[in-house]
């Protein structure tokens, strides 16, 4: 009762999960096409080195479907836990694959999403189904019934052969390879060359940035327009109006010399010419 009671929990709290798995079913036979194959053709095979290397490869760890069973620690595990897994994955492959999913959760709190539930809702929906036909094709004795449920039976272990053996267990190996790191740290970006500015160039060259857009009205780059060349002094100067070279001050412009200041102008001032 204790033991059932804690699965039961762990259900619960799994509902709390907030992680994704790296990969969804939908998406593992496009992420890992030769793993897929793989598990497709040798599930039992896959299933024991995926459980292996889920306990980090610490046997002792081990026990009878990841202790969510009810013979769980009840099988002799701790003798030969070699010998016992082999017969798990080979007697119990459902069993296995599903108790491997459980501890890949419960270590890293994944939730399985509503698409994954759909799926694996649809797999044991399609079993149950076959069998049914099956019980009612033995008890009625038609051969119609019988037709049918040999393809149902067909059907379903097609889904059950391509969800357990190929999508959940390449799920499974994509989330540990993400555990151990084996998708390795994002590289980092090589900084461009710097190169150094020459006096012949008149624009330095951009290092390490993306050069600004150019301003309303002005050409790339950013520098206003060079002024039209033009010989100095410039051929408009000086302007009109003004006196050219060797008449200066103008005539006429000022007093003459000797001039200056106009007599009678200002009065002398007093003592300026003696007594």
């Amino acid at each position: 009762m204790a033991s059932s009671q804690a699965n039961l929990d762990k259900m619960q709290l799994r509902q709390s999960y907030r992680n994704l798995w790296h990969s969804d079913l939908t998406s593992t036979i496009q992420a890992d096409f030769p793993y897929c194959c793989l598990a497709l053709w040798c599930g039992p095979c896959v299933s024991y080195m995926l459980r292996k290397r889920a306990l980090y490869n610490d046997m002792s760890r081990y026990v009878c479907c990841a202790g969510y069973m009810p013979c769980s620690g009840k099988c002799g595990e701790s003798r030969c836990p070699e010998f016992c897994l082999a017969t798990e994955v080979f007697l119990c492959f459902g069993n296995s694959v599903a108790s491997t999913r459980f501890l890949l959760q419960d270590e890293f709190n994944i939730q399985t999403t509503k698409c994954d539930n759909c799926i694996i809702g649809f797999m044991f929906c399609l079993q149950q189904i076959a069998c049914i036909f099956s019980i009612v094709a033995a008890i009625v004795g038609s051969e119609e019934l019988s037709e049918a449920s040999q393809i149902l039976s067909c059907l379903s272990d097609m889904v059950y052969c391509s969800v357990c053996a190929c999508m959940q267990q390449t799920q499974h190996k994509i989330e540990m390879d993400k555990r151990d790191g084996k998708f390795g740290p994002q590289p980092m970006a090589v900084p461009p060359m710097q190169q150094m500015s020459r006096i012949d160039q008149p624009i330095p060259p951009p290092v390490g940035y993306t050069p600004q857009q150019p301003a309303y009205g002005q050409p790339y780059g950013g520098y206003p327009p060079a002024p039209p060349a033009q010989g100095y002094p410039p051929a408009a100067y000086p302007p009109a109006g003004y006196p050219q070279g060797g008449a200066y001050p103008p005539p006429g412009s000022y007093p003459p010399p000797g001039s200056y200041p106009p007599q009678g102008s200002y009065p002398p001032p007093q003592g300026y010419y003696g007594k």
